[in-house]
């Protein structure tokens, strides 16, 4: 039957069960939809007959929040959610979050912390000797020692610290039906150590073979260059075809292993895990609390790829989801895309069509679907490979038949676009119909930064190449009559990032009239390059020092720097400007970014004219006390700013 899967006892009974084969402990609220990691894994299992029963946010505290459905036959499952439950929690500044978008009512507080440690653990007090199997981003991304950003520490496996026996990692839909098939068949969870995707703890490594030994976890504590090492060893040993078993020891001869990352699933397993039954929405048990806030974004999206052969160095994918591209058919898509159209609240709109790069519909040469991923070289950084094979007919021809469905008024890409893989197509097609068809007034794209400095360390590519993309951008809607803009994201305090080169994106978003109204700071999660150039200084590829600003009034003054025109930030844009030797804008000219604070000011207290030998001085107006000019001179800056303004807002809408 197509429902719900059960939620508590009464749930379960009414479907005929005595017992669940899976208990599913899971940090989100319970949202039955493709786009929800929990949702994939229990229909996966439930599609290959296993019972699974959902135990949504249970309180930590109670040692019987876990128990709603007795024991498991088979074993527990633990995902902290969609997204680390820290980064759930907490800001870049380490600051509380007021609301989460995956708990009814958008409530903060009902997980805890470090959530698949907590929940691990809790089960364990009850369970001694029951499996756990943990996975989902948290867990995957902590599956070796790791930088943990909120504690400010090297922290083990959290296979160790959550007492699990078995982390999926990835994503987790072949692996976790290889580990439920291997139990049901009565295999003891601690002979579970031949399933790719996996990794597991031993006592013995006398059974393995071809794998490599990591720096133990004690040598990392000593040492940071040995954590640098380490890392980028696990960053070469990400795919399918190449990766090698990776062996990590701990003291008391505890080995944390972990095996070769699981296949890419082919176009037809995508698409099986795509149909299966879902509910498209959240349990309507939360109804009354408010709903879940997550599902606006998702609920009219699709889903259309997944890995990402980008290698931005922030971003984690390639060690979740790596970077060999996996697709869906055009049949599965728009079959889901029919059964939107008939939801009552559909409006005509499908608000993204994509995946973590949506313009990624092949893989980026055809060896890596045989010999794997390049370990030594990006597909696009720091150029494009020769071997890329950049192509958007698939991509361009999806979006035609999804906007020529009935009922479909407009069909958006709202995902990641990479510009550097649009520019370089010698067709312009895809460019042009994207800017004609899948705009809604504005593109977002993520350049990240303007100084190549910083882009190499970001990974993303030269800045000539989005001004290119800039003005490529500008024509065509020109060309088309549509006054649309591009927003972009960009990115302070990434490692690499001085003042100086803060400064330089000031004075690039100064020149080209832009004024961000949203600006990350890098925020360094768990297993990426940016993360481990953060903890250890030093860039794991080259092991070549790298500055990074760890101090937060640093941080915050880079920020207020891409923020300049905001007067909250006037303080730290000026004290910036004064730290780094950069007072000549700090001015009235069209150059400064800010006007002197008074006639005091460093940059401008020279300025003012000092009166002429034999001339009388006369009483200083109130723009004297403060600018060190005269009223005139300060009316005459006024109005020419005043003029300029209007000018440029003139120019703006004319384009």
């Amino acid at each position: 039957m197509k429902d719900f899967l059960p939620i508590c006892r009464e749930d379960m009974e009414k479907r005929g069960w005595d017992q669940v084969d899976f208990t599913f402990v899971i940090g989100d609220a319970y949202v039955d939809h493709p786009s929800f990691g929990p949702a994939i894994i229990s229909r996966v299992l439930e599609a290959e007959g296993y019972r699974v029963g959902m135990i949504a946010q249970p309180d930590w505290k109670d040692e019987n929040s876990i128990n709603v459905f007795g024991e498991p036959r088979l074993g527990f499952l633990v995902c902290a959610g969609n997204m680390d439950s820290m980064v759930n929690h907490y800001s870049v500044s380490k600051k509380r979050r007021s609301r989460d978008f995956f708990t009814p009512g958008g409530v903060m507080g009902k997980r805890p912390d470090h959530a698949t440690v907590v929940y691990g653990n809790l089960i364990r007090r009850t369970y001694k000797n029951k499996p756990i199997i943990i996975g989902g981003i948290e867990a995957s991304l902590r599956r070796m020692a790791h930088y943990d950003y909120w504690d400010d520490c090297l922290k083990r496996s959290v296979l160790l610290d959550s007492q699990a026996d078995i982390i999926s990692y990835g994503m987790g839909e072949k692996s976790i039906v290889e580990i439920a098939d291997a139990l049901n068949s009565g295999i003891p969870v601690e002979e579970i150590t031949f399933i790719k995707g996996t990794v597991f703890k031993t006592k013995s490594l006398e059974n393995f073979y071809d794998y490599i030994t990591l720096p133990s976890y004690t040598e990392l504590c000593e040492d940071k260059l040995n954590y640098a090492r380490s890392f980028y060893t696990q960053y070469c040993n990400t795919d399918a075809f190449s990766g090698k078993c990776l062996v990590e020891p701990y003291p008391n001869n505890i080995y944390v292993v972990q095996n070769p990352m699981s296949p890419p699933l082919t176009t037809e397993e995508m698409d099986r895990i795509y149909a299966l039954s879902y509910m498209r929405n959240y349990h309507p048990c939360y109804e009354g609390q408010g709903g879940i806030d997550a599902i606006k974004e998702v609920k009219f999206s699709l889903i259309s790829n997944r890995g990402c052969y980008g290698g931005c160095n922030f971003c984690a994918l390639t060690f979740h989801q790596g970077r060999i591209i996996q697709v869906r058919s055009h049949e599965s898509i728009l079959a889901e895309a029919e059964i939107i159209i008939k939801a009552p609240d559909f409006k005509g709109y499908i608000h993204d069509v994509g995946g973590p790069t949506a313009n990624f519909r092949k893989p980026a040469c055809q060896k890596q679907l045989t010999k794997g991923v390049c370990t030594n070289r990006q597909c696009l950084f720091p150029k494009p490979c020769p071997n890329l094979q950049v192509d958007h007919s698939d991509y361009l021809e999806l979006l035609r038949k999804l906007r020529a469905l009935p009922g479909v008024k407009k069909v958006f890409i709202r995902s990641g676009i990479r510009f550097d893989y649009i520019m370089a197509d010698p067709d312009e097609t895809f460019f042009r119909e994207m800017c004609e068809h899948h705009i809604s007034g504005q593109l977002k794209v993520a350049p990240e930064h303007i100084s190549d400095t910083v882009l190499r360390t970001l990974g993303k590519p030269e800045n000539s190449v989005y001004r290119a993309f800039c003005k490529k951008y500008a024509a065509i809607n020109k060309k088309l009559g549509k006054p649309q803009y591009l927003v972009p994201y960009l990115m302070s305090s990434h490692p690499g990032s001085t003042l100086k080169e803060a400064i330089d994106l000031a004075e690039y978003l100064r020149d080209n009239h832009l004024s961000p109204e949203q600006v990350q700071d890098f925020y360094p999660t768990p297993s990426t390059i940016s993360t481990c150039m953060y903890y250890t200084g030093v860039d794991p590829r080259t092991m070549k020092p790298v500055f990074v600003e760890h101090n937060p009034h640093g941080k915050a003054m880079q920020r207020a720097l891409i923020q300049y025109k905001n007067p909250k930030n006037y303080d730290l844009v000026h004290e910036a400007l004064e730290q780094a030797h950069r007072t000549d804008l700090i001015g009235f000219e069209k150059k400064c970014l800010i006007k002197p604070r008074n006639k005091n000011d460093k940059a401008f207290q020279n300025k003012s004219k000092k009166p002429q030998k034999g001339k009388s001085r006369h009483k200083l107006t109130d723009a004297e006390k403060k600018f060190g000019i005269s009223f005139e001179k300060y009316d005459s800056i006024q109005k020419a700013e005043k003029q300029r303004s209007k000018q440029n807002t003139a120019k703006r809408r004319k384009k």
